[in-house]
């Protein structure tokens, strides 16, 4: 490989990752969010934050990566050309043909690992959350619940004591449950019981042989002395109200290859969306070249902020795209084709039309 081709796949290398660091790390705090949201929520355990984090960063990536590789290369030409060393390079007479081998030496590799993510990591990543999520509805361990120690019912429905727990998580004795509907308390005790999962997919704790009391919350109320006393043989309790079901059939867990000869809208729409970003990736990347171009004294991020703005619009576009798919507003043999293309040719004659000199107009001598 020549010296020249070298030093620029080095600099280009070099500031994208610098970029992508700096994404990932403002993406976590995203992410972070996003799972501690849905652990307030009941959605999902507490135990399980750091493995839901890995697996939405997973999901994230095919949105990072071609950002990142854009801005990347952007602030990684815009140094050339505010250093002087492009109008150097062109001297020698290099221009945009010329280094188009060094700039596809790392675009390629880039869009190779978008499209691994978007086509298989992604749904892979999706689908393996949504398992064990499931999996941990029918797990008391994982859900959070300790022998010894009073734990909240997920989603705020209360309060759970368990004196011990047997090694698989699914049977449990000397159990406390203090709940709270309104202006109404219920508490119920349990000399055993276990945990079962229904068929509404909701998770249940299933109590045997025990006593429940349920009365006002404000006892000091005249008129609210209306407690009741009742002993029972088998009473069960809802743990989580909004437990989510394992649905394999959605196009979102899919495989890819399974969503070629699905007819449903969904699963047309969410193949488009996969295919979308490797090629969005590999547009903005070419286009990073030509909109970096800048005089010395210019502005260095005036036209990074550019980039990105095109980057985010046309983001926006696919997404509002994958969504008029599955509602039928756009034909589905159209897909995202309408998105993706013309934005690839105008990346192409944007790159091939960078710094090519204008031919001057010749003007007619006067009489």
């Amino acid at each position: 490989m020549p010296k020249l081709d070298r030093y620029l796949l080095s600099e280009f290398a070099q500031s994208t990752f610098a970029t992508l660091t700096v994404l990932l790390i403002v993406s976590v705090g995203g992410a972070f969010t996003d799972v501690l949201s849905n652990i307030a929520r009941g959605r999902v355990p507490a135990g399980m934050m750091l493995s839901q984090l890995g697996l939405v960063l997973l999901t994230w990536l095919p949105l990072i990566l071609p950002l990142a590789l854009m801005l990347g290369m952007m602030l990684a030409v815009g140094r050339l050309y505010r250093d002087s060393e492009m109008p150097v390079i062109a001297s020698i007479g290099v221009g945009p043909r010329r280094m188009l081998r060094p700039v596809l030496l790392l675009v390629l590799p880039v869009a190779l690992v978008v499209a691994l993510c978007s086509l298989w990591l992604g749904p892979w990543s999706e689908r393996m959350s949504q398992q064990l999520i499931a999996e941990a509805n029918r797990n008391l361990i994982v859900a959070g619940l300790e022998p010894g120690s009073f734990t909240e019912i997920p989603g705020g429905g209360g309060v759970v004591f368990v004196g011990s727990m047997s090694n698989d998580g699914s049977r449990f004795s000397r159990v406390f449950v203090y709940r709270q509907s309104g202006d109404r308390v219920d508490i119920t005790t349990s000399n055993d019981g276990e945990v079962t999962l229904g068929e509404d997919g909701q998770r249940y704790l299933v109590l045997n042989d025990g006593f429940e009391v349920e009365g006002p919350l404000d006892a000091g109320v005249e008129g609210k002395l209306d407690y009741r006393l009742m002993r029972y043989q088998s009473n069960e309790v809802l743990m989580q109200a909004d437990a989510r079901r394992f649905d394999e059939n959605d196009p979102e867990v899919m495989p890819t290859s399974a969503l070629f000869g699905d007819p449903r809208a969904e699963a047309n729409a969410q193949l488009h969306r996969r295919i979308a970003p490797p090629l969005l990736a590999l547009a903005f990347a070419l286009m990073a070249v030509p909109l970096a171009r800048s005089t010395p004294r210019q502005a260095r991020y005036g036209r990074v902020l550019m980039g990105f703005l095109a980057y985010l619009v046309a983001t926006n576009l696919m997404l509002m795209g994958t969504n008029w798919l599955e509602i039928g507003r756009v034909a589905p043999a159209l897909g995202l084709w309408w998105l993706v293309l013309p934005v690839l040719a105008f990346a192409l004659w944007l790159y091939f039309s960078d710094g090519r000199v204008r031919r001057p107009r010749l003007r007619k001598a006067r009489a």
